[in-house]
């Protein structure tokens, strides 16, 4: 509770485009890995993942800028 930093990686396939794996640390990582998980496994393109739109404010709506 109270905490003001999180930190993200993400890896991507520069050939494919495909997601191979993602790291989240912080408040409400887990309303995040969620999203990545998904994709991960219907091998969507992190392309497809970034016109996603998500309710604003959450932490879900810094999706695209984490691809």
């Amino acid at each position: 509770m109270g905490e003001t930093a999180a930190g993200f990686k993400v890896l991507i396939d520069e050939e494919s485009d495909q997601i191979l794996g993602a790291h989240l640390l912080g408040p409400r990582a887990e309303e995040v890995i969620n999203l990545f998980a998904v994709a991960i496994r219907q091998r969507i393109p992190s392309r497809e993942l970034k016109e996603v739109i998500c309710a604003y404010p959450t932490f879900s709506s810094d999706l695209h800028y984490m691809l």
